[in-house]
């Protein structure tokens, strides 16, 4: 039984309605609105949280809406003039488009840019959100893994109250406050996480990495993009891959760094300096975009910062066909003559709806998620596996960092709480990893590297401790290895010695018995702790030490990844250190075997 606990995030959603801001060439006038008093830090820690949880979940606050007596800014766009927000040291505009809105005929379509703006476009209102699904959280779950499940949901999964619309393809630009065109900052690109389903630039606002550049002497732009999500900008399927329209959600992410290359420099920013950044599914996007092409950035980005998430283990777009089968079936599309065409001619909420049918985030599949990339053969291209396109030294020559938190699996292995017994086990990895084995015998050596012990198990390094339900930190480990870990380490172990990476692992902010936790890390990041600080000089020089041999006073050196001494920089509760990247070598390899063998 599945419930949707809509109080865990609280979205207001507004299906198939246009966004209140001007867009594309209209012109209107700024208006007064209700302000929203909060004052931005350019550093803040977890101190004075429960369970030294981030503040940073109800941080998409920080970009408020103003009083008349509220400090605006104004940028000249085109023949437009976009409307700001000033707070402290971060000026901010909010949702400026970038592509048409993708309504109508539109749907399913590749993002068309804008060409041109006019008038006076208001970007002083939280920007639109693309249409989201609620995460799937099982009631009848045990009392305490349902209480440490809403622990994680308000602590460390971010929120925001901004409207959701198919006209969602927006941009949020975030400057040091003052910053005059010509001063080429450099600039990160932010592609939001959030398992292809929910998320948008509004919950994860760049106010204090910005803040905190500004503090360092390093200033950055933080220009942060929104994308389709779920069957809007991931439905897969073989009609889906004949139409040549798969995969839109990552087209929407590179179209937008197309407008961050035409028009960023509006706003002090340097299109030769833009450095992507993601955590979760957007750090899947980022490393999506490097080997996208056949690697070639066409001058788009110079870096990438992949928090939690690298290329994931999927395979052609046509395995998705059961999941297309079940949206047509629920949107009542099932007899038309084409289907496709039938879903794009939906109202928003009834493909929203139809979509909703399918388990989901953090759901009985937990990781398996049906909303994934995959091979379209236009932006993912034949061999039909994203790790096939690393081998193949289909990546961008440019340098980045990736890491993890060290328990990624533990908050999705929630909702297979049921599964109990060995079989069990053994037939759910089977069914939802690994559908392509053909016998589950090829698996056994599998199962023996993930025995059933406790000990062994996610949250590691807790003994028999937090084993919430029989099998949890068994299959906690080995989701988290099979989903981040391995993957991180499979494009570690093949780039290192190509061009220039780093890694590191987080073992910072706890949550009750789930650990380090998908998510910390970027938690701890984007609140403008140290990470912070390697992402801001790693933007600027390309080097997270900068010029200087370290970050900042508070930081320490962070050496290269390489496959001899795989050294990490390990993100402690307190402190900073250099650890080796050694867990789990054995199970984490095969892993990657049978993934390369048969991908998901």
């Amino acid at each position: 039984m599945f419930s949707r606990l809509s109080s865990l995030l609280q979205f207001t959603v507004l299906l198939g309605t246009a966004t209140a801001s001007p867009t594309h060439g209209t012109s209107t006038v700024v208006r007064p609105v209700t302000p929203t008093t909060v004052s931005v830090s350019a550093s803040s820690d977890f101190s004075s949280l429960p369970s030294s949880l981030s503040a940073a979940s109800s941080s998409s606050t920080l970009a408020s809406t103003p009083s008349p007596s509220t400090p605006l800014a104004t940028a000249a766009l085109d023949k437009a003039q976009v409307i700001g927000i000033v707070n402290g040291p971060v000026t901010t505009f909010n949702g400026i488009p970038f592509a048409e809105p993708p309504v109508g005929d539109l749907r399913f379509r590749f993002p068309v840019p804008v060409h041109g703006y006019n008038g006076t476009i208001n970007a002083t209102q939280p920007a639109t959100q693309c249409i989201q699904l609620e995460p799937q959280i099982r009631v009848d779950m045990p009392p305490q893994m349902l209480q440490d499940v809403e622990v994680y949901s308000t602590s460390v999964l971010s929120s925001s109250s901004a409207p959701q619309s198919e006209d969602c393809l927006n941009i949020n630009v975030q400057i040091p406050t003052g910053t005059k065109p010509g001063e080429k900052l450099p600039v990160v690109a932010f592609i939001f996480g959030g398992g292809f389903v929910v998320g948008s630039n509004a919950q994860m606002p760049g106010d204090a990495v910005v803040a905190r550049s500004v503090e360092m002497g390093q200033p950055v732009i933080y220009a942060a993009m929104n994308y389709r999500l779920h069957a809007f900008g991931f439905l897969g399927g073989k009609e889906v891959k004949d139409a040549g329209v798969g995969n839109l959600g990552l087209h929407d992410q590179r179209e937008a760094l197309r407008w961050i290359q035409k028009n960023i420099a509006a706003f002090g920013g340097d299109p030769e300096k833009v450095t992507l950044w993601g955590p979760s599914s957007g750090a899947i996007s980022s490393t999506l975009q490097m080997v996208t092409n056949g690697g070639n950035t066409e001058g788009l980005f110079r870096g990438s910062v992949m928090s939690a998430g690298s290329t994931i283990p999927t395979g052609d777009i046509e395995e998705l066909q059961p999941i297309y089968d079940r949206v047509v079936d629920a949107a009542g599309c099932n007899v038309a003559d084409d289907t496709l065409e039938c879903l794009r001619q939906l109202p928003a909420a009834n493909l929203t709806a139809a979509a909703g049918t399918i388990p989901s985030l953090f759901g009985y599949p937990g990781l398996a998620t049906p909303w994934a990339p995959r091979a379209d053969g236009k932006f993912l291209t034949a061999p039909p596996e994203h790790l096939h396109l690393v081998l193949a030294n289909q990546v961008a020559d440019i340098p980045f960092i990736s890491g993890d938190a060290l328990d990624e699996g533990t908050i999705f292995a929630t909702g297979s709480f049921n599964i109990t017994t060995e079989q069990q086990f053994r037939d759910y990895v089977h069914q939802f990893f690994f559908p392509h084995v053909p016998s589950a015998a090829l698996l056994e050596p599998l199962f023996n590297l993930y025995p059933n012990d406790p000990a062994a198990g996610s949250p590691f390094l807790t003994g028999d401790a937090n084993q919430l339900a029989p099998m949890y930190k068994r299959m906690a480990a080995f989701q988290g290895d099979m989903i981040f870990q391995a993957p991180r380490r499979f494009i570690l172990d093949q780039r290192s010695s190509k061009q220039p990476t780093w890694s590191y692992i987080s073992e910072r902010c706890a949550v009750p018995r789930l650990g380090f936790a998908h998510g910390t890390d970027i938690a701890s990041a984007i609140s403008g702790q140290e990470l912070a600080d390697y992402i801001i000089q790693f933007a600027a020089t390309q080097d997270p030490n900068g010029k200087n041999g370290t970050a900042s006073e508070r930081t320490i050196y962070w050496p290269k990844y390489d496959t001899a001494k795989r050294q990490v920089l390990s993100v402690l509760n307190d402190s900073l250190a250099i650890g080796n990247d050694t867990l789990r070598l054995e199970p984490i390899a095969s892993l990657t075997a049978l993934s390369l063998a048969f991908p998901l």
